[in-house]
């Protein structure tokens, strides 16, 4: 008998495969190192209602999965999930570094097509992978529904973001910022053009708070709020279940 033909990657997949060799530094850099206190006061948001389980999406190289288990009671179950086995295995060393691993597991996954049972997370998280879940992706509403599919009634989905300042200027500036340094420091950094193209590209052009927003609603999810991060240039939003 033939072999059947492999599942097709999903969409990104081979970006987020190649660029974890230099994903810290690129962030460090490209955020001024900004990005470190947005996931934490992430985590603390996912952390206000004293959850017992917490899937992080799109985990990377785990800050932010290691953030919350910092911070978490000894009791909560923490689940990182990433379809980049290299991320994993950088966040894997991290977590051990960090002193934290016995408090994560981290697991290889899509998130259109999450591997738990129904109503079995009080809080879902995600830190920089909800633009590429989101912006053009044909799959997004499969996301959405994975996502309130493994929240139990009340459940929280805490996303850390690229957004758009309000002010003109501020946008100008930002979008300006992206274009003529983060991407070429990318570039430059890992040598994989495509990458940070994309990376630049969609944050530059990715949604308004108001338009995240109504991409939530429109989901099911209820009781948006919204946290403006340096002038608007990113954001925390929590959506209810």
């Amino acid at each position: 008998m033939a072999n059947s033909p492999p599942s097709p990657k999903p969409p990104l997949h081979n970006i987020f495969t190649a660029v974890p060799p230099h994903y810290d530094l690129v962030n460090r850099i490209g955020t001024l190192g900004m990005d470190k206190r947005w996931r934490r006061l992430a985590a603390q948001a996912c952390l206000e209602t004293k959850p017992r389980r917490i899937l992080d999406i799109g985990c990377g190289t785990g800050d932010l999965t290691i953030n919350i288990a910092r911070l978490a009671r000894k009791d909560t179950e923490i689940v990182g999930l990433d379809y980049s086995l290299p991320m994993l295995e950088r966040a894997q060393n991290k977590a051990e570094k960090a002193g934290v691993s016995k408090s994560i597991r981290f697991i290889e996954g899509e998130a259109s097509h999450l591997p738990f049972p129904g109503a079995s997370f009080d809080v879902a998280a995600i830190s920089f992978a909800f633009r590429n879940l989101t912006y053009k992706n044909p799959i997004c509403q499969q996301h959405f529904a994975e996502v309130l599919r493994i929240l139990k009634p009340g459940g929280r989905y805490v996303i850390v973001e690229s957004s758009q300042p309000e002010n003109s200027f501020i946008r100008a500036c930002f979008h300006l910022y992206m274009r003529a340094f983060v991407k070429p420091m990318g570039i430059i950094f890992s040598g994989n053009t495509g990458a940070y193209r994309y990376l630049a590209e969609s944050t530059i052009k990715y949604y308004s708070p108001r338009e995240v927003r109504d991409l939530l609603t429109s989901a099911g999810f209820r009781e948006v709020k919204y946290r403006p991060l340096f002038f608007g240039a990113a954001g925390i939003h929590v959506a209810v279940k």
